[in-house]
């Protein structure tokens, strides 16, 4: 890992770095949040992973980070996915955004396209998440022993499932607003809390699909939360109850709501 800048405000340092990719060519851009209190000690990690078409620091993400770090002391980190932000788009991934469109334009599901991309995407980014929390760890202020959490909705939760479910150092994840096709089977493996939310109007995940992945977890304390409202209508107090999750799963302490 490698810091290439650092930036402060609001009690929350900012450090921009870039991570050698273990799956592709060239680098993984990515940034780290942390508390700016020298006396703040070593702190949780909560890793994240941004939505499709949108990149590490996106309102979504710098935003939850926020919450994360000046809500509970956390660092947070967030590395661009395969395609998107910083990264270059392959051959691969132009014919899929264009499929997408295409079928969006038509008024056909965006389901198949979107969960066929998507498996892509986690096959190459799970080994890089992978690769940043060896990194992390490394780092005095985290540590090789603290407990670690992953937020990541949409995309993210793609990215996400397969993660957790093959890495025993996550302790508790929010995940949300995916089919199950492909992330059923390897949901069946996570045990650790689990927060899941989900909109019951959306246009392109149906009811059953979003109840069918958040069955299919095998942790014994996991929570549905369901708002009304189509899919990209999740109401952003769900973002201030991840923090109150993350608080309680990894330090026991019920952080104060916003």
């Amino acid at each position: 890992m490698y810091f290439i800048s650092e930036t402060s405000a609001n009690g929350v340092i900012e450090r921009s770095f870039t991570l050698p990719s273990p799956t592709a060519s060239g680098e993984v851009p990515g940034v780290l949040w942390s508390p700016a209190s020298d006396a703040a000690g070593r702190a949780p990690l909560v890793l994240m992973a941004h939505g499709g078409g949108n990149h590490k620091k996106h309102p979504a993400m710098s935003g939850r980070a926020q919450r994360l770090v000046a809500g509970a002391g956390f660092h947070v980190a967030v590395i661009d996915a395969p395609g998107h932000g910083e990264r270059p788009r392959t051959a691969h991934d132009e014919a899929e955004v264009a499929e997408l469109f295409r079928a969006r334009a038509a008024g056909e599901p965006e389901g198949p396209v979107v969960v066929r991309y998507n498996e892509h995407l986690a096959r190459l980014a799970v080994p890089e998440y992978r690769a940043l929390l060896d990194a992390l760890q490394e780092l005095p202020e985290i540590g090789a022993d603290g407990p670690v959490g992953f937020w990541g909705i949409n995309m993210g939760t793609a990215i996400g499932v397969p993660f957790v479910a093959d890495e025993p150092r996550i302790t508790a994840a929010v995940f949300g607003q995916h089919w199950p096709d492909v992330l059923a089977e390897r949901a069946k493996r996570i045990t650790v809390p689990i927060e899941y939310d989900m909109q019951w109007d959306d246009e392109h995940i149906s009811r059953e699909e979003g109840l069918a992945l958040f069955d299919a977890f095998a942790s014994t304390e996991k929570s549905l939360h369901v708002n009304s409202g189509r899919h990209k209508e999740l109401p952003r107090f769900e973002a201030d109850s991840a923090v109150r999750f993350f608080a309680r799963h990894l330090t026991g302490v019920v952080a104060p709501s916003a």
